[in-house]
Formats: C-alpha cells, sequence, structure tokens
C-alpha cells in the first residue's frame, strides 16, 4: 500500500470508532466513550504522521502529545494540553483500578463537553488531512 492508501486506512479506523463513540456516550458508557475518543484522535494523529514521515508505518505508541510533535500540525497550546488530557483516558479507560476511580468523574455533562472538544479536533485534523 501506499501513503493515500495507508492514511485513508486510518481514517477509516477513527471514523468507525467515533461511531462507537456516539453509541457508548448514548448509552451512557462515558469511561468507555472518552477510551474510544482516545483512539479516534490517535488514528487521526497515526495519519499525520503517515503524511508527515518517509516512513509507511506510525509508530506503535498511544502518546498523543508524542505523535502530534512527530508531524506538522501546530495547534494552539490549550489543544494540546487538551492532547494530555486524552491521553490519561487511555490509561484510566484501560486499566480497571484506573477505570474504579475514573468512573466517578465521568458524568454525562464532563462527557458530552469533552466529546465536542474531540469532535471539533476530529473535524480540524480530518480537514487537514485533505490539503
Amino acid at each position: 500500500m501506499g501513503k493515500p492508501e495507508i492514511i485513508q486506512h486510518w481514517i477509516n479506523m477513527a471514523e468507525r470508532d467515533w461511531k462507537s463513540v456516539q453509541t457508548l456516550s448514548k448509552d451512557n458508557q462515558f469511561v468507555h466513550a472518552l477510551f474510544f475518543a482516545h483512539l479516534v484522535i490517535e488514528k487521526l494523529l497515526k495519519a499525520h504522521w503517515i503524511k508527515t514521515n518517509v516512513e509507511n508505518e506510525a509508530p506503535r505508541v498511544h502518546d498523543l502529545e508524542f505523535l502530534y510533535n512527530q508531524t506538522e500540525l501546530t495547534l494552539a497550546a490549550d489543544d494540546v494540553d487538551f492532547l494530555s488530557v486524552m491521553n490519561s483516558w487511555n490509561i484510566e479507560g484501560r486499566y480497571q483500578d484506573y477505570k474504579d476511580k475514573f468512573f466517578k468523574k465521568t458524568t454525562k455533562s464532563y462527557t458530552e463537553e469533552k466529546l465536542k472538544r474531540v469532535d471539533t479536533l476530529r473535524t480540524w485534523l480530518l480537514s487537514e488531512l485533505q490539503k
């Protein structure tokens, strides 16, 4: 596969996960919705990584800030800070002891607020891939 096909693969996977985010959120599965939201942004950043770098295989890491720093994208400082927040969803959504603590924080309003921000970032990342 060439770069365009690999990039499209990451986009397709992110879009599939975004549908899962919406379903999980609607079903009040907030911890899992945020975990999948992290996956969406991770996959779109990996698409950007492929676009930016010579190699055709993105690093096997889940750290959004690391991936972002390996691209030519320019985010506002508060958006970079939000990547750090999303990184915590990956850990907190993956391990039961973290998940139990995280569950208390993930109210409907918290999740809705964060998912709106994820959607804005998701839309921007997709638009930047078209350039």
